[in-house]
């Protein structure tokens, strides 16, 4: 559909992008037929208004509005369900969901394109849920670094290697997250032996425990 696209942001996302546009043979540039902007997202809206109306445009963002890529009507966006890092380059996308937010039947055809170019599920996701939609995955990337930190500090308050969570937690997707455990079996015991024990090595982290352990019974 797009010969050329010019990638804007040579980040984390945009050079895994513009690595696997140009593994599929999409020429680079600065005056593509599409134009992909892979900036923070409080920069998105001057950078689409800097681009002279004619291409289309789109970004990449989870939870900015389509809004943002004013004055442009030919426009959309992609946003790739993945956490990225720069040790690892386009092999990143592959597999990956996509969440594409589209105006028109057009918009729609070339986001499900620039998502199947560059290895990514498309589906369709509506401007306005795309906040919630975020808030999903920022729970289920973001958080999931936030739970380990606080299970390896648990693990080295009580003298055990942090090392040891990593294949557990692994395991855990790998088994299509079925809950296991003393909440799951009814045992509020153990329950309580765990706030004992967080509340004596690491009182901070007892409403924590709290509001997870209420959240898992529900």
């Amino acid at each position: 559909m797009f010969e050329s696209v010019t990638v804007i942001g040579s980040g984390r996302v945009g050079s895994a992008i513009g690595a696997r546009l140009s593994e599929r043979g999409v020429a680079l540039g600065g005056d593509g037929s599409l134009v992909v902007i892979c900036v923070p997202d409080d920069a998105i809206g001057e950078v689409a208004a800097g681009i002279p109306v004619g291409p289309w445009v789109a970004h990449v963002s989870g939870a900015t509005s389509l809004d943002a890529l004013e004055p442009h009507r030919r426009r959309f966006s992609l946003h790739p369900l993945q956490t990225f890092t720069r040790a690892r380059g386009s092999e990143q996308l592959d597999g990956a969901w996509a969440a594409v937010t589209a105006e028109t039947d057009e918009a729609r055809s070339a986001g499900v394109w620039l998502a199947e170019t560059l290895g990514l599920r498309p589906f369709e996701l509506a401007d306005a849920a795309r906040p919630l939609c975020h808030a999903g995955a920022a729970i289920a990337s973001n958080y999931l670094v936030t739970l380990h930190a606080v299970a390896a500090d648990l693990f080295r308050a009580a003298g055990a290697p942090p090392e040891a969570l990593a294949p557990l937690m692994q395991r855990t997707i790998e088994n299509g997250f079925e809950l296991t455990g003393p909440i799951e079996r009814g045992d509020w015991e153990t329950v309580e032996a765990h706030r004992r024990a967080i509340r004596e090595a690491r009182p901070e982290l007892e409403p924590l425990y709290d509001v997870l352990a209420e959240a898992t019974a529900r």
